[in-house]
C-alpha cells in the first residue's frame, strides 16, 4: 500500500507540482493542504485573514455574499499555482460561473472576502525570510503610439532577452486575454496613452504571463517579519510560502494597514523567485544548502 501511495504521489507531483520544493514532512504538508485548515490556524492565533467558508453549491455562495458583500474570491479547497481560482468577483454572474469552473479542480469550493491591494509571496524558513516577491498580472505600459499587441510583443522580447522563459510565460493573444480587454473597452489594436498600464488577465498567475518583482528584505517592517516567522512556527514547518495581500506594502506594519493572509504553501514554487522582471535577482544558494541538510520524513508520500 505504501509503495502504491508513493507512486500515486509521484504521478500527482509530476503533473501538478512539477519543480515545487519538498522540504516539509508528510504531517506538515497534510496540515497545510486545504484553505480551511489555514484559516482555522490563522483564526486560532489572531492572524489577519479573509473571512471565508467551504461551500458546495450556489445557495451558500449567495448567502455568503449577502452577508459580506463583493468582491470575493472563488477557489478550490485544494489546489496549487492558483489553478481554478477566480478573483476579484464583483457580481452574481461572475460568481456562479466561477463556482462551476472551480469544481473542475476539486469537489469542494472556498469562498473568501477579497482585498484589493498588493499581492505578495513571502518564503520563510527557520529564523529568517528566504525571499519576498510581489506578483503582478500580465501587464503592458502604453507609450501613446503602439498598440497593445505591439506592446505585448515588445514585452515578450524583453523577457526572452532576460532569460525569464520558461518559468515566466509570454503574454499571449487568447480568448481569455481578448475577453479581459473587452471588459475594459479595449482590443489588441487599441493604443494606450503614455504610461497607461493595461492588464491583460484577471488573475495574478504565471501561466497567462504574470510577472514577479523581488522585494529588498531589509525594507520589510520588523512587525511583518515577526508575523511571517510566527506563521512558520504555527504550522511547525521547515519552509512555507505565505500568500498575503496588503493595501500599502511590506514596509508598513500589518496592523497599520488593511492586511489579509490568504494561505500557506508547504511546497512553494521557489523557481519563480529566480526570475524577477524587476528588482534584483537574489542568490538563494545559502538557503537551499540549509534546507538540503534537513532530514525530511516521508517526503515522497502524499
Amino acid at each position: 500500500m505504501l509503495a502504491l501511495k508513493r507512486r500515486m504521489y509521484a504521478a500527482i507531483s509530476k503533473k501538478y507540482m512539477n519543480d515545487c520544493s519538498s522540504y516539509n514532512s508528510l504531517e506538515v504538508r497534510r496540515g497545510c493542504r486545504s484553505k480551511k485548515q489555514a484559516r482555522a490556524t490563522f483564526a486560532a492565533h489572531n492572524v489577519p485573514h479573509a473571512k471565508g467558508q467551504i461551500i458546495f453549491g450556489p445557495l451558500a455562495a449567495y448567502n455568503f455574499v449577502k452577508e459580506h458583500g463583493f468582491p470575493v474570491v472563488i477557489k478550490p479547497n485544494v489546489s496549487g499555482f492558483s489553478r481554478g481560482s477566480y478573483f476579484p468577483i464583483n457580481n452574481y454572474k461572475e460568481l456562479f460561473k466561477a463556482l462551476a469552473l472551480a469544481k473542475i479542480w476539486w469537489p469542494t469550493t472556498v469562498i473568501e472576502q477579497y482585498l484589493e491591494g498588493r499581492n505578495y509571496r513571502v518564503v520563510v524558513i527557520e529564523g529568517e525570510i528566504m525571499s519576498a516577491i510581489e506578483r503582478f498580472p500580465p501587464t503592458v505600459v502604453g507609450n501613446g503610439k503602439d498598440s497593445i499587441r505591439d506592446l505585448a510583443k515588445a514585452e515578450n522580447a524583453i523577457r526572452e532577452e532576460m532569460g525569464l522563459f520558461p518559468t515566466i510565460y509570454p503574454i499571449k493573444e487568447t480568448e481569455q486575454t481578448i475577453s479581459h480587454l473587452a471588459k475594459q473597452g479595449l482590443t489588441f489594436d487599441s493604443v494606450p496613452e503614455d504610461q497607461q498600464k493595461i492588464t491583460l488577465f484577471y488573475r495574478i498567475a504565471l501561466a497567462p504571463g504574470g510577472t514577479i518583482n523581488t522585494i529588498d528584505k531589509t525594507t520589510i517592517a520588523p512587525e511583518n517579519e515577526a508575523l511571517f516567522l510566527n506563521v512558520l512556527k504555527m504550522f511547525n514547518a521547515n519552509i512555507l510560502g505565505i500568500d498575503v495581500i496588503m493595501d500599502q506594502g511590506l514596509d508598513v506594519p500589518h496592523d497599520q494597514q488593511k492586511c489579509i493572509l490568504l494561505e500557506v504553501n508547504s511546497r512553494p514554487y521557489l523557481k519563480m523567485h529566480d526570475v524577477p522582471r524587476h528588482g534584483e535577482r537574489e542568490d538563494l544558494t545559502p538557503y537551499y544548502q540549509k534546507l538540503d541538510n534537513l532530514n525530511i520524513t516521508q517526503s515522497d508520500t502524499f
